[in-house]
């Protein structure tokens, strides 16, 4: 039953205001401001941890038609700060729903809105970047005062810097499963989406998951044929535990890759440089270049922070406006005026740079085609690879779930030989 609507208002830190509709709990809740373009998927994205302490504008129109239900959840809870919709629908229209989107924002706590220009308000963002913004719930517009939400906004602190990844990680070791000859994979987590075991499962692995904080011996202790390092929210400069792990496993020789964050972990780990990008990437329609076979992908993308390829002496600039080069003598093609896409500006030979701290040769596997960023690396001297984007997507494009046979591949070759070297992604 359709309830009362009460006002809402969502305040910037550069003091926009937008009034609309509450369609979730009452209250306020203040956090970084970002938009993903998903035209599905709502119900994955409230789910996933890697939008902890995010609020979420979601740039589709209409939101909530399906409804929601127990099988489409990334994650045991909602994770996000607040949400933000252009029209909630009240009534869901699908035979596996067991609850109305609005109902759910409510039973989970979660202050949301709709009612307001959300593309409006996502080009605003991508104009002037994510930024801090807060929402407020009460009864009329008489019982909200913008500019007192504006300054408790301007008080909350920013996400560079914080380790938001305790907040989502596994407490402890989780049982491992020893059933079988399989191979058994370490999922080191700094938020892991349920998609991930699912797919890891799939490829006929037993899994055992660990804190992104657990120590490099306790790991190594678990006799790992591979580890994968998840996504998770937030800066991935301020997980140092996590980083000196990648580094012990590579030094182990241990079958590594990395997803999102996980990919920019392995980046810092390897002596990298990670940056705020302005707006980041979140969607499912993000296309990225497979420079070894060619290929293109669609990809589902959640992240706000990207791996410098200058720090690791890879001549390329990402046109991220917030981009600024760690390594300013590392000479970089020009690629803001040759031609008019991102695709013609794609380097015709291989972007190869090397670890500052000592894992050898570094090769960029993936592009971004929508604005160059860096989407994945492999190691050439040790058996490591990650990509940005999420090859486990659900609801999203499948284009990239070659991913997990990959790294099974690499780990199986590497158990019966002992070597292996990081392929590209099989697309088949």
């Amino acid at each position: 039953m359709r309830q009362e609507r009460k006002v809402a208002l969502l305040a910037l830190e550069d003091g926009s205001l937008f009034w609309g509709n509450s369609i979730g709990s009452a209250g306020e809740t203040f956090g970084e401001l970002v938009f993903n373009t998903s035209m599905s998927g709502y119900q994955e994205v409230l789910t996933d941890p890697s939008y902890f302490g995010q609020i979420v504008v979601m740039t589709y129109p209409e939101i909530g038609i399906y409804g929601v239900n127990a099988a489409d959840v990334e994650s045991d809870a909602v994770q996000v700060a607040g949400y933000v919709v252009h029209r909630a629908v009240h009534i869901p229209f699908n035979q596996k729903a067991t609850l109305a989107f609005p109902e759910y924002l409510r039973q989970a706590g979660v202050v949301a809105l709709d009612g307001i220009d959300t593309r409006a308000l996502t080009r605003h963002l991508r104009t002037h970047g994510a930024m801090r913004g807060g929402i407020a719930v009460a009864e009329d517009r008489a019982g909200l005062d913008p500019e007192a939400l504006v300054a408790r906004v301007r008080q909350t602190p920013t996400i560079s810097g914080r380790d938001l990844a305790q907040h989502v990680t596994s407490r402890g070791f989780s049982p491992r499963d020893r059933a079988g000859e399989r191979p058994h994979i370490v999922l080191v987590d700094a938020g892991h989406k349920n998609g991930m075991l699912r797919n890891l499962s799939a490829c006929g692995a037993a899994v055992t998951v660990v804190p992104y904080d657990a120590q490099p011996a306790a790991v190594l202790a678990l006799d790992p044929d591979g580890v994968l390092i998840s996504n998770g929210p937030g800066d991935p400069e301020p997980l140092a535990s996590a980083v000196v792990l990648i580094r012990a496993l590579l030094k182990a020789r241990v079958p590594v890759a990395g997803i999102c964050l996980g990919h920019q972990l392995l980046g810092l780990a390897l002596g990298g440089r990670t940056y705020k990008m302005q707006f980041g990437h979140r969607g499912v329609n993000h296309p990225v270049k497979d420079l070894e076979s060619g290929s293109i992908l669609i990809t589902s993308q959640n992240h706000g922070f990207g791996v410098d390829p200058t720090s690791l002496g890879i001549a390329w600039m990402p046109l991220d406006a917030a981009f600024e080069p760690a390594d300013p003598t590392v000479s970089l093609p020009d690629v803001a005026s040759t031609s008019t896409t991102m695709a013609e500006q794609l380097p015709s030979a291989p972007l190869v740079g090397v670890s500052p701290e000592g894992f050898g040769a570094v090769e960029v596997t993936h592009l971004s085609l929508n604005d160059g960023t860096v989407e994945g690396l492999k190691l050439r001297d040790c058996p490591a690879f990650s990509v940005q984007f999420h090859p486990e997507a659900s609801p999203g494009p499948h284009d990239a779930r070659g991913f997990f046979s990959q790294f099974l591949a690499l780990v199986t070759a590497h158990t019966a030989s002992g070597s292996s070297s990081a392929k590209g992604i099989d697309h088949a």
